[in-house]
């Protein structure tokens, strides 16, 4: 009887303790984030160029997804553009309708990727060639803007670039994504 006395006593002391413990993690993070608040709403932040605790303030604009598709066709004027589709809302060619847009299209908005890291253009390339993930045509980049849906058709204009062209290709968007991110201020 006395065992199950202090096995029971036991248990009962081991959760006060839990308890205890998890209560005083919770009012050490409540008091930080009073503490935060208190520290942010200070005015410390109200400076031209805030370095408070190494956090600086973006001052260059970010580039628009949508304009980044001109720029690659700069810098790979040969890079094909696959833009011959027709629009279903005018019923004409949609000559800005590019592979490069809709590959960006895909890469961020459908897979949200980050625009910044080359192993993510390389995986959405690779989705390009059927060899990482399934791309669905009802989500495909053009599908409800264009009459015929441009995925076959960018497909196999992906799968006849050699791997230096695909290299130059994700270079370069890297380059353009990675050029834009906000510059840091100088005191």
């Amino acid at each position: 009887m006395k065992k199950k006395k202090f096995l029971l006593w036991s248990t009962l002391q081991l959760l006060l303790l839990k308890l205890n413990s998890t209560l005083k993690t919770r009012h050490l993070a409540m008091s930080l984030m009073v503490l935060s608040v208190i520290i942010l709403g200070s005015g410390i932040g109200s400076s031209k160029y805030t370095t408070f605790i190494g956090i600086q303030p973006a001052i260059a604009q970010r580039i628009s997804p949508s304009d980044v598709w001109q720029q690659v066709y700069q810098k790979l004027p040969d890079f094909p553009k696959e833009n011959k589709y027709i629009s279903k809302e005018t019923g004409k060619v949609a000559e800005n309708n590019t592979l490069v847009g809709r590959l960006i299209q895909y890469h961020i908005y459908v897979k949200e990727r980050a625009p910044s890291y080359r192993l993510d253009w390389k995986l959405t390339l690779a989705d390009y060639l059927n060899a990482n993930e399934t791309i669905y045509d009802i989500t495909y980049p053009g599908n409800g803007t264009l009459r015929e849906n441009p995925i076959e058709g960018d497909r196999a204009a992906i799968s006849k670039l050699t791997r230096s062209q695909r290299n130059a290709l994700v270079q370069v968007l890297t380059n353009i994504f990675n050029s834009s991110s906000p510059a840091q201020p100088q005191p």
